[in-house]
């Protein structure tokens, strides 16, 4: 059905569709088609030229909406006939099953689009019920969520080199602050921040609803933690409260059940740490501790959790040593940034900031060793301001050069193999502001 054809997700600007009567509105916003071969999901080439773009009219969006909306209206007379056959085939001439299996090897670009066609396939959409399939399949994509401003959030799909804006987060900007934690999970994107009165808040972004939620609590509230997802799953450990205590506890999220779970304490209380999932554990690593008199200390170990026998276990030096400039300048701990790491195949990277290089782990040695540079364009402030994450196979650094008034976002992959990293510049667009937060969503 949509071979050789794809569409543009929509772009969703302040008002959000929050409910199911205006989703077919809201989602013909902005509508694009590209006119061209499409990609399957999995395979992505950053060389690959754009396909080329015709923007539909006005008139033309308006006859789409009133299709949509036609269309839902005829479904619902359907339902009330007592004629449920249409609805429950999806694609007629093929049927219901046939239909999904076609669905869930669309890119899911395309999903927002295919949500307009009738009320059955926005329902479909809605359900989360094609990405638990995608899922079985292995049916992937990462995008990649990042935040430049307080309240914005923008993605990014490298298979088909699209910006793209979620809603705006909430209308009162006075109750949240810049400091903040971010964490894809399943189809959610979950910020972690403080309100005017200092108390812990989450805000909730779902893929399925296009919308932000707030009011979920965990069972230690904490800022500065770190934290790494695995499918359905994510585990926040160490961090501090609002009244800067260090926690040695950790937690796991369920993002299908919505549940906070316990886990058992880590034998060191850290902030500021980082979290990643490696050969199916979670370890936390780095960060900053407490001496015995209750003055901050650097801490150069990680500790690695088994999910299977739920037991913490302390790694020596698995913290990237601090780079040269940082160590001769002796920038303050606090001032730098959390560890700068990801997983790639279950190969741990780093990125060393202060001498602009990449790092690799060995398991086997415990010994970081460079493999190469990091784009020379990577600039930033003792660490913060990009982000390096892993996105399916490969590494992404986000970042850019900064000139007096302006900021340039890049976006650099590169997957890792044999020799040194070769980056691929994906994308690159002017901001006003450099990167506050970035999380990869895999689904």
């Amino acid at each position: 059905m949509l071979e050789g054809r794809s569409c543009l997700i929509p772009r969703v600007l302040a008002n959000s569709c929050q409910s199911e009567s205006n989703w077919a509105g809201c989602m013909s916003f902005h509508l694009e088609i590209d006119i061209g071969s499409s990609k399957h999901p999995r395979d992505i080439d950053g060389n690959e030229d754009h396909p080329r773009r015709k923007s539909l009219k006005l008139s033309e969006l308006q006859e789409v909406d009133q299709h949509a909306q036609d269309s839902g209206k005829q479904s619902s007379d359907q339902r009330q006939a007592g004629d449920n056959s249409h609805l429950d085939s999806l694609i007629g001439a093929i049927g219901r099953e046939i239909s999904i299996s076609c669905l869930v090897r669309c890119s899911r670009s395309d999903y927002g689009s295919i949500a307009l066609l009738n009320t059955s396939f926005r329902h479909l959409i809605k359900s989360g019920e094609l990405y638990k399939l995608r899922k079985r399949d292995r049916v992937i994509e990462h995008w990649i969520y990042f935040s430049c401003h307080l309240l914005e959030w923008e993605a990014f799909d490298p298979i088909r080199s699209r910006w793209m804006h979620l809603p705006r987060m909430i209308s009162n900007e006075y109750v949240i602050f810049p400091d903040k934690e971010s964490l894809a999970v399943g189809t959610e994107l979950l910020v972690f921040t403080k309100d005017m009165t200092n108390s812990h808040v989450i805000y909730k972004y779902s893929l399925l609803t296009n919308s932000w939620t707030s009011g979920m609590r965990m069972n230690a509230p904490r800022c500065l933690f770190g934290s790494a997802s695995l499918g359905e799953i994510a585990i926040l450990a160490g961090g501090c409260d609002s009244q800067g205590n260090i926690f040695n506890s950790a937690e796991m999220f369920n993002s299908e059940t919505q549940q906070w779970l316990p886990l058992n304490n880590m034998h060191t209380p850290r902030k500021m740490c980082s979290g990643v999932f490696m050969d199916d554990k979670f370890y936390v690593i780095g960060g900053i501790g407490k001496t015995e008199t209750g003055q901050p200390r650097v801490l150069t170990c990680g500790e690695e959790y088994d999910l299977r026998t739920q037991t913490w276990t302390v790694i020596p030096n698995m913290s990237p040593v601090r780079g040269g400039e940082a160590r001769e300048a002796e920038v303050p701990a606090a001032a730098e940034a959390p560890p700068l790491v990801a997983v790639v195949n279950n190969e741990l990277y780093a990125a060393d900031y202060a001498d602009m290089e990449v790092r690799k782990y060995n398991k086997e040695t415990r010994v970081w060793f460079t493999v190469g540079r990091l784009p020379e364009c990577a600039d930033s402030m003792n660490g913060w301001g990009i982000a390096f994450r892993a996105c399916g196979d490969s590494l992404i650094v986000i970042g850019g050069p900064r000139t007096p008034g302006e900021v340039f976002i890049e976006i650099n992959s590169w997957v890792p193999g044999v020799g040194c990293p070769r980056w691929n510049l994906l994308a690159r667009k002017s901001s006003s502001n450099f990167v506050y937060n970035c999380a990869v969503m895999g689904c």
